[in-house]
């Protein structure tokens, strides 16, 4: 298990040097929904910052939703085993967004009430940092949503300053595929909360990561070579330091 972690914030840190995304004394905070790739971010970051030659503080915050049935006990317990600082933000996203709103894009305003959210507590909180759990995948489906979607080459950036609120977003897990991000957190017997959102499977996301499924298996390194054209070209912001390496 050891071995497969030290691999997994290998990767990570891979990333992380690439962007110089962590800074000697940073104090970063890790935004946890309770999935597998945000409970692995803070994992594979707990591990890192026990050996990283730049100090840096970790901690953790979950914003809840409001969904019914959606416990993060085991997000708090693993936390607490850690010894990492967790806060868990109630909030009522959920009923502003569907009951009272009723909004025919949910995904959008959804997104931005928990940025909203998270960029207070961090500023209330003095943390300057959020680590966020877009992995490889995401990178690539984000890429292919704004291309077919809106006509635009595009992509979130790996590290995002947010001049309003004087946060920095960063994205360690950029280099690792869903698949390795699942495999692993099935082998750690990583705790996860299930998401009961009815967008999860209904998305314009879902789509393009079914459209992708589908044409890689025809063409199986095809999500690498749009990851890299993202680099080499480069998007804004996409372009690593030198003899950088991807491995997912």
């Amino acid at each position: 298990m050891d071995k497969a972690l030290n691999e997994f914030t290998g990767t990570v840190r891979r990333a992380v040097d690439d962007y110089d995304m962590i800074q000697e004394g940073d104090k970063v905070a890790v935004g946890v929904s309770g999935g597998k790739d945000s409970m692995l971010l803070l994992l594979a970051l707990n591990h890192l910052k026990s050996f990283y030659p730049r100090p840096f503080e970790l901690s953790a915050v979950t914003i809840e939703l409001g969904f019914e049935g959606m416990d993060f006990t085991p997000v708090k317990d693993m936390c607490a085993q850690l010894n990492i600082p967790y806060a868990c933000l109630r909030t009522d996203i959920k009923e502003i967004v569907f009951d009272v709103r009723k909004e025919d894009n949910p995904c959008s305003l959804c997104a931005k009430m928990r940025r909203g959210a998270l960029n207070d507590y961090l500023r209330e909180n003095g943390i300057g940092k959020l680590a966020l759990g877009h992995h490889f995948d995401d990178a690539v489906e984000t890429f292919m949503m704004s291309l077919l979607f809106e006509g635009r080459i595009s992509c979130f950036r790996p590290v995002t300053y947010l001049d309003r609120s004087g946060i920095t977003q960063i994205r360690p897990l950029i280099y690792c595929g869903e698949q390795k991000i699942a495999n692993l957190a099935a082998q750690l017997n990583v705790p996860v909360v299930e998401n009961p959102c009815p967008q999860d499977k209904a998305s314009k996301r879902w789509e393009i990561k079914q459209m992708l499924k589908t044409m890689s298996a025809d063409y199986p390194d095809m999500k690498s070579k749009i990851f890299g054209a993202m680099q080499r070209n480069p998007l804004p912001g996409w372009q690593p330091r030198e003899n950088w390496r991807l491995k997912k």
